[in-house]
């Protein structure tokens, strides 16, 4: 059969008529309607935390992010969204060098943390990474109970030099987190024994407890119930008060009721960076519009 050009038969007295019909197209975005390195909306900031410009990674030979500029301002929570496999994640991932452990990843432009180079080669990627935490897709608490779980990052980086300095710390990281009042009986019980919810909100938990200036969250909720969603975002809301968030997320509810930029990404391309709130009332590129209606994704 020929699924590129079908035909209709019909029959008629003198037998069988095919009648040609022209092939369909499938109506998608076309990566031609996007200008490399164009960006429209307000991707830049007056006072940024990241200053990120002309940003390419390429795992091996294949370019996943192409000629992205952005900034990223202090305490705000930004939304990154878009289809599966338009960058996002791998955008993200370069704010702390994730994308270090991955051999054949290559990561070129200026990406600057408060005006410093975060991929200098004298730089402290331990040090950065204590900036910079980040909170995974999947709960990944240690083997180890509730208090050492939190109590973790601050004993490497030496952050307490008393065990009541470490007890403060932790404390007060499970009252940021939100847990403090559902898990204080019981510090000593091993942390893979909570709920799903509880587990992701221990890890925030444990992110925050050295300190960070940036907390990174790679779909944080995406294997959580509406509860723990729900608690989740109210935590982000909290959080947003003392950190710059950027948050990864295929919800774009999620996006909507957390964020205060959104950016929408489209097969490695920055395409719109916006306002939430106009992002999903008004966007300003018709493929934003399309992926927001769904269109497409």
């Amino acid at each position: 059969m020929n699924t590129m050009n079908p035909t209709v038969t019909s029959e008629t007295g003198a037998g069988v008529v095919e009648d040609k019909v022209a092939p369909v197209k499938e109506e998608r975005p076309a990566e031609a309607e996007l200008e490399e390195g164009v960006t429209v909306g307000t991707p830049y900031s007056d006072d940024p935390k990241f200053k990120l410009r002309n940003v390419e990674v390429f795992y091996g030979e294949s370019r996943a992010i192409k000629n992205i500029s952005l900034d990223i301002a202090r305490n705000e929570v930004i939304a990154f969204i878009g289809p599966s496999g338009c960058g996002k994640s791998t955008f993200l991932r370069c704010l702390n060098r994730m994308n270090d452990s991955i051999d054949i990843c290559k990561v070129k432009g200026s990406l600057q943390l408060d005006d410093n180079d975060i991929y200098d080669p004298s730089r402290d990627v331990v040090e950065l990474r204590a900036r910079v935490g980040m909170v995974f897709q999947k709960p990944n608490p240690f083997p180890k109970s509730i208090y050492d779980n939190v109590a973790y990052g601050p004993r490497i980086h030496g952050l307490a030099n008393r065990k009541s300095d470490l007890d403060d710390i932790v404390e007060n990281s499970l009252r940021k987190a939100g847990l403090w009042n559902e898990v204080k009986d019981r510090l000593d019980a091993t942390a893979t024994g909570m709920s799903g919810g509880q587990q992701q909100r221990l890890c925030i938990a444990r992110t925050i407890a050295v300190s960070p200036e940036v907390v990174l969250m790679d779909e944080p909720c995406s294997a959580l119930d509406p509860i723990a969603t729900a608690k989740v975002e109210e935590l982000i809301a909290e959080l947003s008060e003392s950190y710059t968030i950027v948050i990864v997320t295929h919800s774009m509810q999620q996006a909507a009721r957390v964020s205060h930029r959104t950016a929408y990404f489209h097969l490695g391309h920055l395409v719109e960076v916006n306002e939430t709130n106009k992002v999903f009332t008004s966007p300003e590129h018709n493929m934003t519009e399309s992926y927001i209606t769904g269109r497409f994704g």
